[in-house]
């Protein structure tokens, strides 16, 4: 499926769509279902057709308090508390549109998120939204970094530290490269030096299938290695650049890469996970820390939009 588009020259280019399913456009009526929004009972166009930034995140009350922050930065008309569930009538995800910008819960792992990947697609696919940005953003275990650490990703890294994700498809074992934009994770980082007392790195970030022994933890429900293995295995991951642990970063980079769409993961350490497994920060520090990545991309979108010099 292409688009074609006329360059700066005056002559014809080729530029590949978001969606890359040649069945679509055979189908009547398109049901995004864990979105509740269809082809034929909304007009996505009008709905979302001015959407430039997405931004996903595993907690529907987070985003939701991220859709009412964005607002306030924006300095939109209307109440924050009017700002409306867009899936409210599906308890999968929850969708806040505020100004350009999409606020969209994701759930915990990869099977959840690559779910409302597809639909998110496929809604900006038919909504005709052109040159959007996708933001991850989130919680994450630091390795060697101290808790609060801002990590903007550079490549997201499966449990042998490759930067790929794997995926049986009819059978067969599909392989995607998970590597991020450059240049936004570039100019992510220049965003967060001007803000105050804003530690932040970029590293790789690797994706684990649970969060107890596929993160090397030793608090969970089994555990059949010793604290000297977990040690030597986050050296090895340190060693390797990675810099952060979460559940979501590979199909994220993977089906953002594949659908030509810029994206960026962008996660705060809650804890060193060689110093342990469970998180002693107290509750508001953890809040203000929960909050940073938010900050952040409010801040890039800011910038982006001309609203700060």
């Amino acid at each position: 499926i292409f688009l074609k588009l006329i360059n700066s020259n005056g002559n014809m280019t080729m530029q590949e769509q978001y969606v890359k399913n040649p069945h679509l456009d055979t189908m009547e009526e398109d049901i995004l279902y864990h979105f509740n929004l269809s082809t034929k009972t909304h007009n996505l166009p009008a709905m979302f057709g001015d959407t430039k930034f997405v931004c996903v995140g595993g907690s529907p009350n987070r985003m939701r308090s991220f859709a009412q922050f964005i607002h306030q930065e924006l300095e939109l008309p209307g109440s924050v508390d009017n700002i409306r569930d867009i899936c409210e009538e599906t308890d999968r995800y929850s969708m806040y549109k505020v100004g350009p910008v999409l606020s969209i819960s994701h759930g915990m792992g990869v099977p959840s998120i690559s779910i409302m990947l597809h639909e998110l697609i496929k809604l900006l696919y038919h909504a005709r939204c052109r040159d959007v940005i996708l933001f991850r953003i989130g919680t994450s275990g630091g390795i060697g970094l101290a808790p609060g650490t801002v990590v903007i990703t550079d490549k997201a890294v499966d449990s042998f530290f490759r930067p790929q994700f794997e995926q049986v498809i009819l059978g067969k074992v599909i392989i995607r490269s998970t590597e991020l934009d450059e240049e936004v994770a570039r100019e992510l980082l220049q965003r967060s030096t001007e803000l105050p007392n804003f530690p932040t790195v970029i590293g790789n970030t690797m994706c684990t299938h649970d969060f107890y022994e596929g993160q090397g933890r030793l608090d969970g429900a089994l555990c059949s290695f010793s604290t000297e293995e977990k040690l030597d295995y986050l050296r090895k991951a340190h060693e390797a650049g990675v810099r952060n642990i979460e559940m979501e970063s590979t199909v994220f980079a993977a089906m953002s890469r594949v659908c030509n769409l810029k994206a960026a993961v962008i996660c705060v350490t809650l804890l060193n996970r060689f110093e342990g497994d469970q998180i002693s920060t107290p509750h508001d520090v953890l809040v203000e820390y929960q909050q940073r990545p938010q900050c952040l991309v409010a801040h890039f979108i800011k910038k982006r939009l001309g609203l700060i010099a």
